[in-house]
């Protein structure tokens, strides 16, 4: 796996940033692209909804890691 890359993401109206393994990237840009939403839209949707013990590259990895089991 290759190391985390940094993308630039825009919440809630502002910027900020989040580290994943491209590997990730392109799993939560694909479920993002099959629900007809933007990667902006489906990450705000997850913050909303991950609380604040855990950050959100890890909320992210954890609703990819669900949506492919089938949990999400």
């Amino acid at each position: 796996m290759a190391r985390p890359e940094k993308h630039s993401l825009t919440l809630a109206g502002h910027r900020t940033s989040v580290s994943l393994e491209p590997e990730f990237w392109a799993a939560f840009r694909a479920i993002a692209e099959d629900k007809g939403m933007t990667i902006n839209a489906l990450a705000a949707e997850i913050d909303a909804d991950r609380g604040i013990e855990r950050g959100l590259a890890s909320a992210i990895r954890v609703y990819v890691l669900r949506h492919h089991m089938g949990q999400g």
